[in-house]
């Protein structure tokens, strides 16, 4: 009994814990509940890409959805439409001209070399500039970037070259020693550092030059390189506002089904259950700020279709106890006690609560990683509400009925909606049928 008791404290923090999230951390929605911005971009052949073929259009939705998500904008969806062109829907976005200047860059990081004259010195031009020439090092060698700082607490980017890139710098580096590299980043100069000494391992630093860059400069490169250069440049050729109006309505009436729906339930729980279906009830309440809180926590994108994953949890939420419960009368009715009735249901219960749930989240594994962003949406919220219920099934309502009904016999078969009658009767079912095999009497 000290263990249960000791577990009903540890749920009550869970839940303390559940409802301090809740209250504190706002709840992030899709563009269906809060708007937000829909951009439609065609793609442009180039000199090297004369045609615009499928293979290109999936490497541009890919890169434009990495770029998308590197904005901290979660639950996008990136369409195609035509042969050409894709619709990008991004909720909630404040800076639209900042989404649109992200989403058209090429992203191109390039490492170019001075231009020698017949006397191997830099090259320069009429106004005294050096020229430069590119040394086929670029964005495409390059494995990660991240930022960094140096030691005068400047903001840095820091690169990491794949290793066919670590090869090339390493020979750029050993030739240029003593010389500057220039590294230019969409077609503009950011930085020429003399090359001091060889660098070999595939690691490099890009500074801001004398006045280093602003955090959020090198944070936007960072991002950009990141997510790779565009296979083909793209133009916005439309782009319009989904207003929430339209998101209001259905989270209002989401909430107005999801509420009439849960409250249906908990009523026939105690109905047909009486006792452990107001505990069933109880566990199911908890079981619905676990959840919420998860999604605050993750965080989860809500949507339509992932309210439709919440409450479709909550039904089984539900089927899991209504196992356990039939499960438990059917131990009472052979006459076993109170503690090993619950223990009994319980045990034979979860074979059949953990077959079910683990196919449903397999399902659910299969639509997030091979469907849209709401179909991703749908099935991660149906995944983590499945498996919150299985928490809450087996380990909040157990320990709850027992310490509730305690070890002893069952007094009150009404609370378990059983009649006294009802009670030991499939004990003496099954002793009949043991006497009649003794005898060799079939039924």
């Amino acid at each position: 009994m000290k263990n249960k008791i000791i577990m009903f404290w540890v749920i009550v923090a869970i839940v303390i814990a559940c409802v301090f999230t809740i209250y504190k951390k706002p709840t992030k929605l899709g563009l269906d509940l809060v708007g937000g911005s829909r951009i439609m971009l065609e793609a442009k052949t180039t000199d090297s890409v004369r045609k615009i073929t499928p293979e290109v259009m999936n490497r541009l939705q890919y890169a434009i959805e990495s770029r998308v998500n590197k904005l901290g904008v979660s639950e996008t969806s990136v369409a195609q439409v035509g042969d050409k062109r894709l619709i990008v829907e991004i909720p909630n976005v404040t800076d639209l001209k900042e989404a649109e200047a992200f989403l058209g860059k090429t992203a191109q990081l390039e490492f170019k070399q001075p231009v020698f004259d017949a006397n191997k010195k830099p090259a320069r031009d009429e106004k005294g500039l050096l020229l430069w020439e590119s040394t086929g090092l670029t964005g495409e060698d390059l494995k990660s970037a991240s930022i960094g700082s140096d030691q005068t607490g400047q903001w840095t980017v820091s690169l990491e070259f794949n290793g066919k890139g670590a090869t090339k710098f390493a020979e750029l580096t050993q030739k240029l020693v003593g010389e500057q590299m220039a590294i230019f980043f969409d077609g503009e100069e950011i930085s020429a550092p003399v090359i001091r000494e060889a660098i070999f391992g595939g690691r490099a630093e890009i500074s801001g030059g004398s006045s280093g860059f602003a955090y959020e400069e090198a944070e936007r490169m960072v991002n950009l390189l990141n997510a790779g250069a565009l296979p083909v440049p793209s133009d916005i050729i439309q782009e319009n506002t989904v207003g929430p109006t339209l998101g209001a309505d259905s989270i209002e009436k989401s909430k107005f089904a999801g509420l009439l729906g849960i409250g249906l339930v908990m009523i026939f729980m105690v109905f047909y259950y009486r006792l452990p279906g107001f505990i069933a009830d109880i566990a199911l309440v908890i079981y619905a700020l676990i959840l919420f809180a998860l999604f605050k926590i993750i965080p989860v994108t809500l949507t339509l279709a992932g309210i439709a994953g919440f409450i479709l949890s909550v039904g089984m939420a539900v089927d899991a106890n209504i196992l356990i419960f039939e499960r438990t009368k059917e131990e009472l009715k052979a006459g076993r006690n109170l503690f090993t009735a619950i223990n009994s249901g319980f045990d034979r219960a979860f074979t059949s609560i953990f077959d079910s749930n683990m196919t449903t989240v397999l399902a659910c594994v299969i639509l997030y990683f091979l469907g849209t962003s709401v179909v991703k949406g749908f099935a991660l919220t149906l995944a983590l509400g499945v498996i919150v219920s299985m928490f809450t099934a087996i380990t909040v309502t157990k320990n709850f009925m027992h310490l509730i009904f305690g070890t002893g016999e069952l007094k009150y078969p009404a609370l378990f909606g059983l009649s006294k009658d009802e009670i030991g009767k499939g004990y003496e079912v099954q002793e009949t049928k043991r006497e009649k095999a003794r005898f060799g009497v079939l039924d």
